[in-house]
């Protein structure tokens, strides 16, 4: 599927208290905040509407000072599916509006693929939810928990995503080889997301359910009471969001690199 012209919005949850890195979005990244560098990478995408969603008064203003719509939500929310859906909810936005969730720490999100998720969930009107994924391309990352595998039916809509390897593959996983079995069907899960607000507004009155809680993957909600995500490998995959120190300074040399490139 590609990208659409149709419109979309959207909403960027930036949290402060970080448990690996407090006070993240507000970290400089070559003389602008991170939570900028964000904004500016979806006003770059076909979006109509891009809001700031957050529970810290600082977040609120460093974003008005850079020209961002910003909205304070609660604090206590559980995920970023919630505070997503108090941001449709203060907006009064409708059933049928496609919101793109873009991680308030992915400075480096090309914005293609903030069109391509909200392109593939208005085209696959069967679907609640779209997503990306990317191909695994080595044992390593198969069998690491970090990274979320995702297994689609063959019209591109999950079955499944598991911190686990998978497919299982049950010949070859039975030797120490440090290949992958030579099938194009291993995927990673990218975490973006594109909803319709009125699975977000279904969302938030469903409890957590037991797969979810065992994995610890809130997308496994929409799984588990009965709606569709469509998968689909992204145009150009994102690099890796900011969780550490370490992920932030390598963040911080590849702008560098970057800005020099063009200069």
């Amino acid at each position: 599927m590609s990208a659409s012209t149709a419109p979309f919005t959207v909403v960027i949850p930036a949290r402060f208290n970080s448990s690996r890195l407090p006070g993240k979005p507000l970290a400089d990244i070559c003389g602008k905040p991170m939570i900028q560098h964000v904004y500016e990478r979806a006003c770059e995408s076909r979006a109509t509407r891009v809001i700031i969603a957050t529970d810290n008064e600082r977040i609120i203003k460093v974003a008005e000072s850079f020209g961002a719509e910003a909205c304070m939500t609660l604090a206590g929310h559980p995920s970023g599916t919630d505070r997503l859906q108090e941001v449709t909810r203060l907006h009064e936005m409708s059933d049928n509006e496609v919101i793109v969730n873009v991680q308030g720490d992915e400075p480096l999100i090309p914005a293609k693929v903030i069109d391509q998720v909200a392109g593939n969930l208005i085209q696959a009107t069967s679907a609640g939810a779209a997503t990306l994924s990317e191909p695994v391309r080595n044992r390593e990352d198969l069998f690491n928990p970090n990274v979320v595998k995702v297994v689609t039916d063959r019209e591109g809509f999950a079955l499944y995503f598991s911190r686990a390897p998978m497919p299982w593959a049950r010949n070859e996983f039975s030797n120490s080889g440090d290949s992958l079995p030579a099938v194009d069907i291993f995927r990673r899960h990218i975490g973006i997301y594109a909803y319709r607000v009125s699975l977000l507004n279904q969302y938030v009155q469903w409890e957590q359910s037991p797969v979810e809680s065992i994995e610890s993957l809130e997308q496994l909600r929409l799984l588990w009471n009965g709606h569709r995500i469509h998968v689909a490998d992204a145009m150009e995959a994102p690099p890796h969001g900011v969780d550490t120190e370490e992920d932030l300074n390598a963040v911080r040399a590849l702008m560098k690199s970057r800005l020099a490139d063009i200069s």
